[in-house]
């Protein structure tokens, strides 16, 4: 049976073949802002957009260190941990999906692919391989410590330009989750004995 063109197919199926490996132009640069009807100035927009995207490239990175630690913990604190670090793990998702639709209802482009995210973000990249359980817990720290200080920072400047919306995410969502998850962490670094005899 000889196979049917695709302008045939197209006829005998009325049209419901998919038109498949379209290509388009760029209408939205990275970087840039598109006008919207949010009562805020271009520039206060402009540059939550930037801040933001920092943040959520580094909270993509983030997300991904805590399942890749997710996956590698060991130990007689194993199961706790896996399921500590997969909660937080999807947690942080959320926290993307927030960030990244704030900077879209800002009129901006959310980083999205992950070869972008690696290009933004300043958490340092860990080991290809497994560490001890307190170096990855530590690294974990330290990416939230980093998250915290630039939101910190982006939710005071956002508020000074009147961008209620951005500060109100970063310290509600962003602040407030990162905080309760690091002292989670810090928790399991602290060496105390079960019992004292």
């Amino acid at each position: 049976m000889a196979v049917e063109s695709s302008a045939n197919a197209t006829q005998h199926h009325g049209g419901s073949q998919p038109a498949l490996h379209q290509k388009g132009e760029e209408i939205q640069s990275f970087g840039t802002v598109r006008q919207l009807p949010v009562g805020l100035s271009y520039d206060a927009r402009m540059y939550s957009c930037q801040r933001l995207n920092k943040i959520l490239a580094d909270t993509q990175i983030l997300h991904s260190l805590y399942k890749k630690h997710h996956w590698l913990m060991r130990g007689p604190t194993f199961y706790q941990l896996h399921l500590l670090l997969d909660k937080h793990a999807n947690e942080q998702l959320t926290l993307v999906d927030a960030i990244a639709e704030r900077v879209q209802t800002l009129g901006g482009v959310a980083v999205g692919d992950p070869r972008h995210v690696a290009e933004l973000t300043v958490i340092p990249r860990p080991p290809n391989g497994a560490e001890e359980i307190p170096a990855m817990l530590s690294r974990l720290l330290e990416a939230h410590e980093t998250i915290l200080v630039a939101s910190h920072d982006a939710a005071a400047r956002a508020a000074e330009q009147g961008d209620d919306g951005t500060n109100d995410l970063l310290v509600s969502q962003v602040v407030r989750t990162g905080e309760l998850q690091a002292w989670f962490l810090a928790e399991h670094l602290v060496e105390t004995p079960l019992v004292r005899s």
